[in-house]
């Protein structure tokens, strides 16, 4: 763990941090890449782990449904991976879920013993009744078209595990 280490809500001096955090990732298609507006726009979705005034890793959840939201844009500085640093955003993204009243918490991950160690399980399909998932096709968010497994996402989710946590 990272003695300074503290995870705070984003603010948008920080998307620039954010941004420069996932662009490896997504470069290797490990992570969705954005255009600049869509991190400004979703800047309230982020927490930042910072040490000292270094961000060094985020991670954004994204609420789907009255019961159900996402765990997206997870990454950390490669240099600080292994440290506790996506561990204490999984914790303060889950708490943000509780407090918010959700009951389920959805990835799409290949980082599959990460999101195991923290109670996630590996599910297939989309875990939504037909009419929620109706309403979820309306939605023009990548994120969105991921979680229903749309064609027009596949080459960003090949080989990505669909998996989910069941919040008590």
């Amino acid at each position: 763990m990272i003695p300074e280490l503290r995870v705070r809500p984003a603010t948008p001096a920080d998307v620039h941090a954010i941004h420069d955090l996932v662009e490896p990732y997504a470069t290797e298609r490990i992570l969705l890449a954005k255009e600049w507006v869509g991190y400004y726009e979703s800047v309230q979705e982020f927490l930042v782990a910072a040490d000292g005034d270094q961000v060094i890793g985020c991670g954004a959840l994204h609420v789907m449904w009255s019961d159900l939201a996402e765990i997206r844009t997870l990454a950390v500085d490669p240099s600080r991976r292994r440290h506790g640093v996506g561990h204490a955003l999984i914790e303060a993204l889950l708490a943000r879920a509780r407090a918010f009243g959700l009951r389920r918490v959805f990835c799409l991950t290949f980082e599959v013993d990460f999101f195991a160690s923290h109670g996630f399980r590996v599910i297939a399909g989309t875990p939504v009744a037909p009419d929620v998932y109706a309403e979820l096709l309306r939605s023009h968010d990548d994120g969105v078209a991921e979680f229903l497994d749309l064609a027009r996402v596949k080459p960003n989710t090949l080989g990505n595990t669909r998996m989910l946590l069941e919040l008590g």
